[in-house]
């Protein structure tokens, strides 16, 4: 069974919805970003998703933004990525997936990608910027390393669209709550609970929501109707002015475990 899937049901199971938790590989260097990985596992997450920085990330806001570029000037390099998630995968129970750009994956070639990622210990890739009515490649690659594919479904999709994702997808919807980039918002977007009523409607079992989450009332709010919750903006500052302890307190409140 997918693994984001498993740990997506736990949680349901216990009468609350997945807490998924976003941080860039290699902010502020290596051994940090797998310190808060871990530190976030440990208070809470359920799924983590481990960002690889690219250079032209059309969907992240300005505090991901920052920190990837970062990443990139210190020499991130893709053998990183796997090791962040060799590291994380090893010493959590957390379902790790990796949030990636597919320009990244089409380079080292879709085969190999995933094969490296099912080694490390990965359970699945977000591809933001890959629909699948271009991700034969993709999609042949993780089934045959049974590897989560997790695409993305908008408050402007079709259902004709969110029917084709909901069949393409392998252990959740990305259900995104606002057209935009990533950051921190005052309140959730009231398209939400549109896209997952429809991503459901057309097919989809599971659909967890993001962009926009920072507080535990986001959380609370969006668990109504979402199967899970994510949440990147808000943790990847909190790493940046306190480090992995600040990740590991700020996921405890998101969590509802403090």
């Amino acid at each position: 069974m997918s693994r984001t899937a498993a740990a997506i049901d736990a949680a349901q199971a216990q009468g609350r919805p997945a807490f998924v938790g976003y941080l860039p590989a290699c902010y502020p260097d290596m051994q940090t970003s797998i310190e808060a990985a871990v530190a976030l596992a440990e208070n809470g997450a359920d799924i983590i998703e481990i960002g690889a920085p690219y250079s032209d990330p059309v969907m992240d806001g300005a505090v991901i933004q920052q920190a990837t570029t970062e990443a990139l000037e210190g020499g991130f390099r893709m053998d990183q990525l796997f090791e962040v998630v060799r590291e994380v995968s090893s010493r959590t129970d957390a379902a790790v997936v990796v949030m990636i750009y597919y320009n990244l994956i089409d380079r080292m070639g879709a085969s190999e990608f995933a094969r490296r990622l099912a080694e490390a210990g990965g359970a699945g890739a977000i591809t933001p910027d890959l629909i699948p009515d271009e991700a034969a490649d993709w999609i042949a690659a993780a089934e045959q390393h049974q590897l989560d594919r997790i695409f993305l479904a908008a408050p402007t999709s079709s259902p004709e669209r969110l029917a084709r994702i909901a069949e393409s997808s392998r252990g959740f919807v990305y259900g995104v709550s606002l057209m935009g980039v990533t950051g921190q918002r005052t309140a959730v977007s009231a398209a939400a609970e549109r896209v997952v009523t429809s991503a459901k409607a057309a097919g989809a079992q599971r659909v967890c929501v993001g962009l926009g989450v920072s507080t535990r009332a986001h959380v609370a709010e969006i668990g109504r109707y979402a199967d899970g919750v994510i949440v990147g903006t808000a943790l990847v500052a909190a790493l940046r002015e306190g480090g992995p302890a600040a990740v590991g307190r700020l996921a405890s409140e998101l969590s509802g475990n403090s």
